[in-house]
């Protein structure tokens, strides 16, 4: 799996695309700077929008092709972000140590997804914010995206027992019209949601 985002994140054009994500850009700016955790954040763009922010950002991702394009992403905006590479387990990331945490299309294997959630929720300072979306299981019908194993894809009755620690603000199942670089277009499924720790 590494190899493929490797070679995904080693073309030339940004997989997808140097803007934000469209649901990071409208929740984030208002909500209060902080320190905050991007995960499998690829190449870099909604990372370094969210320093662009005043944001203490930190990421990570298994592709270190990934890493080469977030740091030159962050050069030519003129920002700062940590980024490791490698699977969260390989982290040191402490309890309680991020007023944020942020996961744009993070998508797992269902078989560890749960467990992943807790601990990056783990992360979380209580009162610390969520930011999510994904594909949601419709997303199987589209071919805008996303992975193509429906266990790796959400629903809204799942987040809801894997972000059992939230209180959600927003959460929503809808279909958007993805304008993402090359590799997200078109009309899909997606669920969201804005949620802070108890």
């Amino acid at each position: 799996m590494i190899d493929i985002w490797n070679q995904r994140y080693g073309e030339s054009d940004f997989a997808y695309g140097k803007l934000p994500n469209v649901f990071l850009a409208d929740q984030l700016p208002r909500l209060e700077r902080g320190k905050l955790l991007f995960v499998a954040e690829g190449e870099g763009r909604n990372a370094v929008f969210a320093a662009s922010l005043g944001h203490q950002v930190n990421a990570f991702d298994t592709s270190a092709e990934g890493k080469k394009k977030a740091m030159k992403l962050a050069h030519e905006c003129g920002v700062k972000i940590e980024y490791a590479v490698g699977n969260f387990d390989e982290q040191d990331y402490l309890p309680q140590s991020f007023d944020g945490l942020v996961l744009i299309y993070a998508h797992f294997p269902k078989a560890i997804r749960p467990t992943l959630h807790a601990q990056l929720l783990n992360c979380v300072k209580p009162g610390g914010f969520v930011i999510f979306e994904a594909f949601g299981k419709e997303q199987i019908q589209y071919q805008s995206g996303g992975p193509k194993d429906s266990e790796m894809l959400f629903s809204i009755e799942e987040v809801k027992v894997e972000f059992d620690v939230l209180s959600f603000e927003l959460l929503e199942s809808v279909v958007i019209n993805l304008k993402e670089g090359p590799y997200h277009n078109g009309l899909a499924s997606v669920v969201r949601f804005v949620g802070f720790k108890k």
